[in-house]
């Protein structure tokens, strides 16, 4: 198994370059085509997660991936061996919508757990790493000149729970979430796309993610690593926390949540 100080060296080039395919076509998205569940795929999703599949296969050929994008991938699950999961556009409503809040999203799984993620967010050029063995930190990227800024570590506020700040899905706001937020002493809330919820708990502007909606196992991944390379919590209704590896890679509810917090479950 790679040091994961190397794998995120070969991560990081990878997401400028994600980066930039990702902007070249955002706001230009004539060929929209749509997925058997009618959720959309546009042609930034091929070609991001060409580019990721062929990179990562090249340089880490002893690890199993499985993208969103290649429905072959998903039956390949590895029995306890570790393993990519890749969401090249996350938040594609949030893409076609001209939202800045879509991500590439390429995560690493060890023993059910994900150990490292990197999340970037093209349309406000800043990147997300986060490690069990590294840390999580915060890049700006340079999609111009191609490079990364200086690198900030991520180190949540401990949160008053009396006053919490709590982000939600835009597009799956439901009635249980809803009822979480009701039950809890929830001081702001503010709506936001994809796994970008996770990076802002590491980052410190919030302090609970409650998501009761449906994800896939690639949506989260990602930012669960982020979350938990910064100190914070990915957790199941009973407290365990959120397993990957599961046969139809479909989550269940979770909370996610900052070191410190404490809340009511409805």
């Amino acid at each position: 198994m790679p040091e994961h100080a190397r794998i995120i060296e070969v991560i990081k080039p990878l997401m400028l370059a994600a980066a930039r395919i990702a902007m070249k076509h955002y706001g230009n998205l004539e060929n929209i085509h749509y997925k058997e569940d009618n959720s959309p795929l546009t042609e930034a999703d091929l070609e991001v997660d060409q580019l990721i599949h062929e990179k990562l296969s090249n340089e880490f050929p002893e690890i199993a991936l499985i993208t969103e994008e290649k429905s072959e991938t998903h039956g390949t699950l590895p029995e306890s061996a570790p393993f990519f999961l890749i969401d090249p556009i996350d938040g594609t409503k949030e893409f076609i919508n001209k939202r800045d809040e879509f991500t590439v999203n390429i995560g690493l799984v060890e023993n059910n757990q994900p150990v490292l993620g990197a999340v970037c967010a093209p349309a406000k050029s800043v990147l997300y790493i986060g490690s069990k063995n590294e840390g999580a930190f915060e890049f700006q990227c340079d999609l111009d000149n191609d490079r990364l800024g200086p690198s900030k570590q991520l180190v949540p506020i401990k949160p008053d729970n009396n006053a919490l700040k709590v982000v939600a899905s835009r597009s799956h706001l439901c009635q249980n979430t809803q009822k979480f937020i009701d039950a809890n002493k929830v001081e702001s809330l503010v709506n936001a796309g994809s796994s970008l919820k996770f990076c802002l708990l590491a980052a410190g502007t919030a302090d609970l993610y409650p998501r009761y909606g449906p994800t896939m196992e690639w949506d989260t991944a990602a930012g669960h690593a982020v979350l938990s390379a910064a100190g914070g919590h990915v957790e199941d209704l009973q407290g365990n926390p959120l397993r990957y590896g599961k046969k139809n890679l479909t989550n269940g509810v979770f909370i996610a949540y900052t070191p410190g917090g404490k809340f009511k479950l409805p």
